[in-house]
């Protein structure tokens, strides 16, 4: 079971990271400090984590041939990330986002370039082979396609006994509505900041308490709340709890939501319990908001 890789599936896309010491003005010319490209999205960032926690992991997401592409296929190459089930397309571009990180302010602007490639679709999953993945993780994306994958998993788990089957975990991050319906389809299901004010709650423990109802007899439901830290709450209804681990100095808040969901997965993945993930989920993040990129973010013991 432990060479078993984690598959995440999700946008992989294009960073293009600018450093600013302060945010710059509309119509207005400025230097940043420093600027470079880095392979980002949400699947994408948690399997760079993932792989530096020394957990074999897959990705599998759309890519049009390219530049864009090459770069990106190179990257996960130097991650030892195996991308062999991406599902390349025949029309679109591989998007591109633009960052604007500002250190003095903590904040981090995205803008992306919606291109028209296609998501992933089920027909696409359906060629994958399941037997070599033990957790598949879906960044919430178009939700009519990845029930029917999940649905796929549930198949394929009902052939074999508890401890061989599939953890499936979903990550609900946008306030869009067609995404609520995988509430109902998680193992382990992560909820926004965003998607909890969007419900009306004001805090981590009211969001799982109060949307807890939605999640699948069983499921584990984790809200992380930026600064504030994270809280799981499992089937027993205990709520559990972490304070966040800020870094001495705020550098860099992109990709620390991936961060967190990864240092999750690794945790549960490995046995660990929901206290213990969401904890080590909120130090990795820590870590990760007060240097640029991933490189040194896990602390190996």
């Amino acid at each position: 079971m432990n060479d078993k890789k984690i598959l995440c599936i999700g946008l992989v896309c294009l960073d293009i990271i600018n450093v600013v010491d302060k945010y710059p003005e509309e119509d207005t010319d400025s230097r940043c400090l420093s600027q470079w490209w880095q392979r980002g999205g949400n699947a994408s960032n948690s399997c760079t984590v993932l792989s530096l926690l020394g957990a074999p992991c897959a990705f599998m997401g759309s890519l049009a041939p390219g530049h864009v592409a090459d770069f990106i296929v190179g990257d996960f190459a130097r991650r030892g990330v195996d991308i062999s089930a991406v599902a390349w397309q025949r029309e679109g571009e591989t998007p591109c986002a633009c960052c604007v990180v500002c250190p003095a302010s903590g904040s981090r602007t995205v803008v992306l370039s919606d291109t028209n490639l296609p998501d992933v679709s089920a027909a696409d999953f359906s060629q994958v082979e399941l037997n070599q993945y033990k957790w598949i993780h879906f960044e919430g994306r178009n939700a009519e396609e990845q029930v029917k994958m999940i649905q796929r998993v549930e198949l394929h788990n009902s052939t074999l006994p508890r401890q061989q089957r599939i953890t499936v975990s979903v990550e609900i991050e946008k306030t869009r509505e067609p995404l609520y319906r995988l509430f109902q389809y998680g193992d382990v299901v992560f909820v926004s900041k965003d998607v909890a004010l969007h419900f009306g709650f004001q805090s981590a423990a009211s969001a799982l308490k109060g949307l807890y109802s939605k999640v699948r007899k069983g499921a584990v439901l984790i809200c992380a709340w930026a600064e504030k830290g994270a809280d799981g709450m499992g089937p027993d209804g205990t709520v559990v709890h972490s304070d966040a681990f800020p870094p001495e100095a705020l550098v860099d808040t992109l990709g620390a939501g991936d961060t967190f969901n990864a240092s999750v997965i690794y945790t549960l993945s490995n046995g660990g319990g929901l206290q213990e993930a969401i904890t080590f989920g909120c130090q990795v993040a820590g870590r990760k908001c007060g240097q640029h990129g991933y490189d040194g973010i896990v602390v190996k013991e």
